[in-house]
C-alpha cells in the first residue's frame, strides 16, 4: 500500500491496480472542502503518471453516502464578510470537474447513499458510474438560492425529455432507477457487492481498457425492473416543456393532479430567482456542446449567486438556523425581472475561469 495523500479529509493511496480516493468526512457525509479539491487534484497527477495504477476508484467513508455536497457553512461565513471563497472554491472544483470528465485512464465512482451537489460533480463525470440500491442522488441548490452547478445543467440538459428540468427545479432525490434513467450513472451493483467489486477493481491488469473495467464491473451488476419516475415522463415532458417559469407553474395548477399539487408545494418552497436563474441555465446547456462551456456559464452565475441575499438566507434557512422558513428576494416568480438576471449571465473574463489542455 502506497500512500500519495495523508490520511486525513481525504485518502489517496495506492491499492494494486487501483488509485484510490476516499472522502474522509463521515461525520459530513464527506461534505467537500477547498483543501480537498485540491488533495484529489494532487493525486490524480500521481496517479496519472504512474504506470502501475490502471484504473481510480472514488469512494466515501462511513456508511452514510459518498459525499452531501461541497462546504456550505464555509462559503456562507465567506458570503457574509463578502470573501473570496467562492471565487477560489468553485473555480478549482469546476477545473476539477472537468478534468474527471477527460480523466486518461478508466474512473470508477461508488454512488452508494447520498450523493448531492459536489459530490455528483466528483462521480456523475466519471467514465464508470456505480449506484446501489441505498443511493439518493440529488442537487437540491435551488432550496438555497444557488442553481444545479458544478456541470449539473450539463448533466441535467442531457436527461430524456424533461426530466431534468424537473430534478433541477425540483431538487428532488433521485433512486438508482431514477439516476440510470437521467443519465447520472450507468450501473447497480448491491452494497452488499462492493467490496467484492472495489478488490476486483485492484487487480485488474495493467493498462485496462474502458471495456475491460465495464465488463468487470457488469460481473456485479444486477437488472433493474421498472425505473419509479419513467411512467410520468409524459407528464413531467408536458408540464416542465416551457422556458419561462410562470408557464411552468400555471401548467403546474391547470392539471391539478396529486403528482402536480405536490411538485407545485414543492417549488413554492425554493428560491424564485433561483429557479427562474436554473430554467434558463438548464435551457442554454441544451445548445452547448461541452462540459467546459457549460462550467464557465456556471461559474459566472455562482459569482452572483454568492454575493446575493438568497444565497445567504437560504443557507441559514437550511443549514445555520434550520427554521426552513427561507424569505426569498423577491419573494415571488413573477418579480423575477430581467435587470435582476442580467448579471447571472454577463461574460465574464477569460482567464477567470482557464481549463488546462493537460496536467
Amino acid at each position: 500500500m502506497n500512500d500519495v495523500a495523508a490520511e486525513g479529509d481525504l485518502i489517496a493511496r495506492k491499492e494494486g491496480a487501483a488509485g484510490i480516493i476516499r472522502l474522509n468526512r463521515p461525520k459530513a457525509i464527506n461534505a467537500v472542502t477547498l483543501e480537498m479539491f485540491h488533495d484529489i487534484d494532487r493525486a490524480l497527477d500521481a496517479f496519472e503518471a504512474d504506470p502501475e495504477v490502471s484504473v481510480i476508484v472514488l469512494e466515501g467513508a462511513g456508511e452514510r453516502g459518498l459525499c452531501a455536497g461541497g462546504d456550505i457553512r464555509a462559503l456562507w461565513e465567506s458570503s457574509k464578510v463578502k470573501g473570496d471563497l467562492g471565487k477560489i472554491l468553485w473555480r478549482d472544483e469546476y477545473i476539477l470537474n472537468a478534468r474527471i470528465k477527460k480523466f486518461p485512464k478508466p474512473y470508477v465512482a461508488f454512488m452508494d447513499g447520498i450523493v448531492m451537489g459536489g459530490g455528483v460533480g466528483l462521480s456523475a463525470h466519471s467514465s464508470h458510474r456505480v449506484v446501489t440500491e441505498r443511493t439518493k442522488l440529488a442537487m437540491p441548490e435551488v432550496g438555497l438560492g444557488f442553481f444545479p452547478d458544478v456541470g449539473g445543467t450539463y448533466l441535467l440538459s442531457r436527461s430524456p425529455g424533461e426530466i431534468g428540468t424537473y430534478f433541477g427545479l425540483t431538487g428532488q432525490p433521485m433512486n438508482c432507477m431514477d439516476a440510470i434513467h437521467a443519465r447520472f450513472a450507468d450501473t447497480i451493483v448491491p452494497a452488499t457487492e462492493l467490496p467484492e467489486l472495489r478488490e476486483a477493481l485492484t487487480r485488474v491488469r495493467r493498462g485496462a481498457t474502458a471495456v475491460d473495467v465495464t465488463n468487470l464491473i457488469n460481473r456485479f451488476a444486477v437488472a433493474h425492473a421498472g425505473v419509479p419516475l419513467a411512467g410520468k415522463r409524459p407528464t413531467i415532458n408536458a408540464l416542465f416543456g416551457f422556458d419561462r417559469m410562470e408557464d411552468i407553474v400555471a401548467a403546474l395548477e391547470r392539471d391539478g393532479s396529486e403528482f402536480a399539487q405536490a411538485t407545485l408545494k414543492t417549488l413554492g418552497e425554493k428560491s424564485p430567482r433561483g429557479m427562474v436563474v436554473t430554467l434558463k441555465l438548464l435551457r442554454l446547456a441544451r445548445a452547448t456542446e461541452t462540459l467546459e462551456e457549460c462550467l464557465v456559464r456556471e461559474y459566472r452565475a455562482a459569482l452572483e449567486v454568492f454575493a446575493s441575499d438568497d444565497f445567504r438566507e437560504g443557507v441559514r434557512a437550511a443549514v445555520i438556523d434550520k427554521d426552513r422558513n427561507p424569505k426569498w428576494s423577491p419573494p415571488r416568480i413573477e418579480d423575477v425581472t430581467a435587470e435582476m438576471l442580467a448579471p447571472y449571465f454577463a461574460e465574464i473574463g477569460a482567464d477567470e475561469l482557464k481549463f488546462p489542455d493537460s496536467k
